[in-house]
Parts: C-alpha cells; structure tokens; sequence
C-alpha cells in the first residue's frame, strides 16, 4: 500500500498515461476504499483552443478520464497488482452525468470510490469544483497483463 499523498513522480511509476494525456496532479487521499486526486486546470491545456475559442470548457469526456485515471490509481493498489506486469483497462461507463462547465483556473478535485472490487472492478467517480459537483460517472476497469496493450 502507498501512502499519499502521491506526488506527480509516484503517479507517474503507476500510471502508463503521459503528457498531454495525464489528468492526475497529485493524490491527496488513498485507502482500499477511497482515492481523492487533483487535477489543475490550467488555460496551457491542448484542448482548450479549440474547445471553445473565446470560451474554454474542459470537454466532458477528459472528465471521465480523469475519473478513469484515479481509478486507475485506486486499482494499483489492488491485491495481485503489479505496477511492471499490470494496467488497469477503462472498459464501460454508465450513468455519465455533466452539472457545470470546468474552465481554467478550477481546481478539479477527483473522488472515486469501488462499489466492486476484483479484477474487474466497478467504480463510482464525481469530480467537483469548489465544493460543487461538476460531473460523475459509474466505470468498469480491469487488471489486464501489460502485454496486452504494450
């Protein structure tokens, strides 16, 4: 088990994503049966000058990847996880849910919690800004070889 809070280089050994794809900053909370990760949404994101020029929105589905990804990380700790042999594969989602606009400058605060764990897992991810609930999602990930997908 890791303690965090998970700084970017801990992330990085965990998780196979990389720039501009990463969208995990820091880990501020980690059990078996939570993980709470930051994302800062900065104006230099790659998306933002064409989503939407003159009014940049965080487009939802990175959202979700960002849901995606702590749980990614909240599944590295899983029992028969090996971070060198083993990923975790976004397979589904359900019930995506989008309440308010993310736009630079948020602080986009990731809550994922299992409401089944396994090698399939299924998870429930809200992120929020300032308190409020901005979007959630229900996600199915599995633990699959790296060879798979390497």
């Amino acid at each position: 088990m890791i303690a965090a809070p998970l700084k970017i280089e801990a992330i990085l050994d965990l998780l196979p994503h990389r720039f501009p794809f990463l969208l995990v900053d820091r880990v501020l909370e980690l059990s078996p049966d939570k993980i709470v990760a930051l994302k800062n949404v900065t104006y230099n994101e790659p998306y933002f000058p064409g989503h939407f020029p003159g009014a940049p929105v965080m487009p939802g589905v990175l959202q979700i990847e960002a849901m995606a990804q702590a749980g990614g990380l909240l599944g590295s700790q899983s029992e028969g996880f090996d971070k060198d042999t083993h990923v975790m594969l976004f397979m589904a989602i359900d019930a995506a849910k989008f309440r308010k606009p993310v736009v630079p400058g948020d602080q986009l605060i990731i809550e994922v919690v299992p409401l089944r764990k396994g090698k399939i897992m299924k998870l429930k991810g809200e992120c929020r800004v300032d308190g409020a609930v901005v979007s959630s999602a229900e996600m199915l990930a599995a633990i699959a070889p790296r060879s798979k997908v390497a």
